[in-house]
C-alpha cells in the first residue's frame, strides 16, 4: 500500500508546482470550499425530512378525515394536525433546496474564477519565459509545441485547477456530512453501503495509471498535429507553387489518424471508469434493499428510513460518477504540467544580470571569439578578432556559410561566444545591461520579418510611442515611402501573415526602416540589400549616409557596392 501512494504521489509531482497559486488565492479558495460544505449540508439536510414525512403518511393516511363531498380547503382544516406538519417540511425541503443552490452557485463564482485568474497568471508566465529564452533553445523546439504547451496545455491545468479540485473537495464533504447522517440513522446498514468504496477507489487508481501513459501519448500526437499545421500555413505559396495539397492533405489525415487513434483508446480506458461506478453503485443499493426489507419486515426500521437511505446514496451517486472524470482530468493536467514545467525549467543561455543605465558610444571589439553551433557541430567563427571605432563603419564580406550573420548574432548577443570575448566599449558584452544594451541597437535581419499587423505599426514596431512623421520619414530613408503611397490604405495597409501581401524588396526596406526609428547607436544590415536593385541600394544608402557617419553600422553583404562607404572591410573564408 505504502508503494502505491508513493507511485501516486511521484505522478501527481508536476501539480505541485501550482501550490504556489492557491496560496496566492486562498482567500477565494476558502470561500469557494466554506461554500461548499453549506451547499452540502443543506442539500443533506432535508433529506431527513423526506423520510419523516413519507413515515407520517404511512402510518396516518388511514385515519385521515377526508370527503369527496368537502373542498379541499375544508379537508385541510379537518386535518390540520396532519398537513401542518406537511406544510413545515415542504417548506423546509423548498428553502433548503434554495439555499443548497444558492451556495453551489456561490461555490462556483469562487473556484472557478480563482482557476480562471490562475489561468491567466500561468499563461502570462509561460509566454514570459518563452521571451526570456535563447535562440538556441528554440531551435531545440518547433512552434507548433510551443503553441500547443501554452494553449491545449494550459487548459488541461484550469481543468484540475477548478473542476477538479472543485469536485474532490465536494465529494470528501459530501461523503463526510452523509457519513454522519447514515451513521446516526442506522449502523449497521452505514456499514454494509460504504464497504465498497474501497474497492472503488482501488479500481481507480489502476486505471488511472494507465490513463496517465495514454494522455502523455495523445498529447505528443497532438503537438505533432499543431506542428505540421503551423508549417503547411506559413508555407502554403511553396506547396502551392509545386502543387502538392494532396500529399499535404495526405499527411494530415495520417497524422490526425494517429491522434484519433490514441484519442479513442484513451476514451475507452476512461469509461472503465463509469462502468465500475455503476457496477458499486448497483452494490449499495442492492445492499440498502435487501437489509432495509429485512428490517422493515422484523419491525425495526420504517419504509422512511429506507427512502432516507436510498436518497442518501443517490446524493453520492453523482459526485462518484464525476471522480472517474475527475481523477482523468487530474490526470491529463500533471501530463500537460510536465510537458509546461520542461520548459519553465529551461534557462535561457543569455543572462542579464546588469540593471545600471549609463551612456552606450558603440564601440566594437571582438577578441579571438569562435563559435560552434552546438545542433549541427559546425564551427562558424574560428578566433577572430577585429575593433570598430564608435562611430565608425565595418562591411563585412565573405561566401555563403562564412560566418557573417552569426558575427551579427554574437554582436546582438542572441548568442554568446564559445571562446574569447566579445567588448562593447572596453567592457565584456556579458556585463552589460542587456535591456540597456539592445535598446541602442538596429538590427536588419537577413531573413525580412513583418508581423501581421499595419505596415506603420510595423514600421514603429522597434519604439514604445511611434508617430506618424516620424514613420514616413523612416520610410523615405529606407526608400519605400513611394511604394506605401501607391497602396489603397496607405500605412494603414495590413501586410498579412509574415508580410505575405508585400514583395521581397518591400519587406527588406521596411525592415530597413524599423531598424532606423530607433535612431541607434550601433546599426546591423545582414545581407538585407540583397533582394533590392542596384539603384535602390544607392537611394537607400545615401538616404542614411549621414546616419551611418554618426553610428556604428555593421553592413554584411555580398555586393562592393555596400561595402564601399565603410572605413573598413572583414573578409571571411
Amino acid at each position: 500500500m505504502h508503494r502505491l501512494w508513493e507511485n501516486q504521489s511521484k505522478r501527481m509531482k508536476a501539480l505541485k508546482t501550482l501550490n504556489p497559486y492557491f496560496w496566492k488565492h486562498r482567500v477565494l479558495l476558502f470561500w469557494g470550499f466554506l461554500f461548499i460544505i453549506l451547499s452540502n449540508f443543506f442539500a443533506i439536510y432535508k433529506i431527513q425530512y423526506i423520510g419523516q414525512t413519507i413515515n407520517i403518511i404511512d402510518k396516518n393516511y388511514s385515519t385521515l378525515n377526508l370527503s369527496e363531498k368537502a373542498g379541499l380547503i375544508e379537508n385541510v382544516r379537518n386535518n390540520w394536525a396532519y398537513f401542518r406538519i406537511i406544510f413545515i417540511n415542504s417548506g423546509i425541503l423548498i428553502g433548503c433546496s434554495l439555499l443548497s443552490g444558492l451556495f453551489t452557485f456561490m461555490m462556483r463564482q469562487t473556484i472557478i474564477v480563482a482557476s480562471r485568474r490562475i489561468e491567466y497568471e500561468l499563461k502570462n508566465k509561460i509566454y514570459t519565459h518563452y521571451q526570456e529564452l535563447s535562440v538556441t533553445d528554440y531551435k531545440k523546439t518547433t512552434i507548433g509545441d510551443l503553441m500547443n504547451r501554452l494553449s491545449e496545455d494550459v487548459v488541461a491545468i484550469r481543468m484540475y485547477l477548478g473542476p477538479g479540485v472543485m469536485y474532490v473537495v465536494n465529494l470528501i464533504i459530501l461523503l463526510i456530512i452523509t457519513s454522519i447522517y447514515m451513521f446516526m440513522t442506522d449502523l449497521q446498514m452505514t456499514l454494509w453501503t460504504l464497504i465498497p468504496l474501497p474497492i472503488l477507489s482501488f479500481g481507480i487508481y489502476k486505471v488511472s495509471d494507465i490513463i496517465n501513459k495514454k494522455s502523455k501519448v495523445m498529447q505528443k500526437s497532438q503537438s505533432g498535429i499543431s506542428t505540421f499545421v503551423q508549417d503547411s500555413f506559413s508555407g502554403i505559396r511553396v506547396v502551392k507553387f509545386f502543387s502538392k495539397e494532396k500529399y499535404i492533405e495526405k499527411n494530415y489525415g495520417i497524422k490526425v489518424k494517429d491522434y484519433q487513434d490514441k484519442a479513442l483508446d484513451l476514451a475507452k480506458t476512461e469509461a472503465y471508469f463509469f462502468t465500475i461506478i455503476l457496477f458499486v453503485v448497483g452494490l449499495l443499493n442492492v445492499a440498502i434493499l435487501y437489509i432495509g426489507g429485512q428490517k422493515y419486515i422484523a419491525g425495526e426500521m420504517s419504509v422512511g428510513t429506507i427512502a432516507d437511505f436510498f436518497m442518501y446514496i443517490n446524493m453520492l451517486i453523482f459526485p462518484f460518477s464525476m471522480l472517474g472524470w475527475v481523477t482523468s482530468v487530474n490526470q491529463r493536467a500533471d501530463a500537460s504540467m510536465q510537458r509546461v514545467n520542461e520548459f519553465l525549467d529551461v534557462k535561457s543561455d543569455i543572462i542579464n544580470n546588469n540593471s545600471e543605465t549609463y551612456p552606450i558610444t558603440g564601440e566594437i571589439e571582438f577578441r579571438n571569439v569562435s563559435y560552434t553551433y552546438l545542433n549541427t557541430g559546425i564551427k562558424a567563427v574560428d578566433n577572430l578578432s577585429f575593433k570598430v571605432d564608435a562611430g565608425k563603419s565595418l562591411a563585412i564580406m565573405g561566401k555563403t556559410g562564412s560566418g557573417k550573420s552569426t558575427i551579427a548574432q554574437l554582436i546582438c548577443r542572441l548568442i554568446d561566444p564559445d571562446e574569447g570575448e566579445i567588448l562593447i566599449d572596453g567592457k565584456n558584452l556579458k556585463t552589460h545591461n542587456l535591456k540597456l544594451y539592445r535598446d541602442q541597437l538596429g538590427y536588419t535581419p537577413q531573413e525580412s520579418y513583418l508581423f501581421s499587423d499595419t505596415i506603420e505599426n510595423n514600421i514603429g514596431f522597434a519604439i514604445d510611442k511611434p508617430n506618424r512623421s516620424l514613420v514616413v520619414e523612416m520610410a523615405k530613408k529606407a526608400d519605400v515611402h513611394k511604394n506605401i503611397e501607391e497602396f489603397k490604405e496607405q500605412y494603414e495597409t495590413m501586410v498579412g501573415e509574415r508580410g505575405v501581401m508585400l514583395s521581397g524588396g518591400q519587406k527588406q526596406r521596411i525592415c530597413i526602416a524599423r531598424a532606423m526609428i530607433k535612431q541607434p547607436n550601433i546599426l546591423i544590415f545582414d545581407d538585407c540589400l540583397s533582394a533590392l536593385d542596384t539603384e535602390t541600394e544607392e537611394n537607400i544608402l545615401q538616404n542614411i549616409d549621414k546616419d551611418l557617419k554618426t553610428t556604428t553600422s555593421i553592413i554584411i553583404t555580398h555586393r562592393e557596392s555596400s561595402a564601399k562607404r565603410a572605413d573598413k572591410i572583414l573578409y571571411l573564408n
